[in-house]
């Protein structure tokens, strides 16, 4: 069993409609770390991540990336936690808030690797690509940028996070579950050769198989994995309290099934877990089905 670290980032800075701040205490409201211990984990829970409220984010505005200052602060102190509980031997768990803090996680847990001379892997399960640019973007939204900065592309300061250069290879990132892309995001997609795996993937080939793909891409040459999850890759009519609800998406099985077999490598480092949106949900049930994901993750079986 393991160390695990919960890590809370109420940040709703990166997305325009409001509400996924609440969604680091809406997921430890489900019991998230008492389940963990039933499970043989010793559980550290660092508590939030101090966010800036919008009306003080203001600050490091720039034209097509609203508060980004004030997101590319919490993302360094992001990586900053995450770093720290890799050196301590721990599983970082991040609990979002908008998926913008991907570029601090992923980030800490690059730069961590990097230390040892190793490389990380990773696997985006995502409705969405998140590959735009303050040059690309056409809302302005953050959320809809994290990955393309880990690739190096886009802001100075928040694609240097983890250092100097890129904190990814594209070579060792697979996409899973997209289904709303922008046209710059396809282009980027295709023009950065990244492995990209769409709804219509799964639907042909099964969860398993382009898991199983995803893992390979991964894992190969790399030192552990990396899972940044989007609860909006679930359709809505399972999980609807998501920042941006998309029809179409995987079922809770599915789900539960991609992260098993994330748990079944035996390689995973840690994990983001975003876009948990109470103020839209039913019951607290997609933070429920979030709880159920990270216990899945990390090892959780029905036998």
């Amino acid at each position: 069993m393991s160390n695990v670290n919960l890590i809370g980032v109420p940040m709703d800075l990166g997305a325009s409609r409001r509400g996924v701040d609440m969604g680091p205490s809406a997921v430890r409201y489900t019991d998230l770390r008492a389940r963990l211990e039933k499970l043989g984990h010793t559980v550290v829970d660092a508590g939030n991540v101090e966010v800036p409220f919008r009306e003080d984010a203001a600050r490091g505005a720039q034209r097509g990336a609203r508060y980004l200052g004030a997101i590319t602060d919490v993302c360094v102190e992001v990586a900053r936690r995450t770093k720290a509980a890799l050196a301590a031997g721990q599983v970082p768990v991040v609990l979002g808030g908008d998926h913008a803090l991907a570029a601090g996680s992923v980030a800490g847990a690059a730069a961590h690797l990097a230390e040892q001379g190793e490389r990380l892997g990773l696997v985006w399960v995502d409705a969405h690509g998140d590959l735009n640019t303050p040059a690309t973007s056409s809302s302005g939204n953050v959320h809809g940028m994290p990955l393309a900065a880990l690739l190096g592309h886009g802001d100075k300061a928040m694609v240097g996070i983890a250092g100097e250069g890129a904190a990814l290879k594209t070579s060792d990132v697979a996409l899973v579950g997209l289904r709303d892309l922008d046209k710059p995001e396809r282009n980027h997609i295709r023009k950065w050769g990244l492995s990209a795996f769409t709804m219509r993937a799964l639907d042909e080939r099964g969860v398993r198989a382009v898991m199983e793909e995803a893992i390979t891409v991964a894992t190969r040459g790399t030192a552990g994995i990396w899972v940044s999850f989007d609860m909006d890759v679930i359709d809505p009519s399972e999980a609807s309290g998501v920042g941006t609800a998309v029809p179409g998406g995987m079922t809770y099985r599915e789900a539960h099934l991609a992260m098993e077999l994330l748990a079944d490598t035996g390689k995973l480092v840690g994990l983001d877990v975003v876009e948990v949106n109470p103020v839209l949900d039913e019951r607290n049930r997609t933070a429920e089905i979030a709880c159920e994901l990270i216990l899945s993750a990390l090892g959780k079986r029905i036998l």
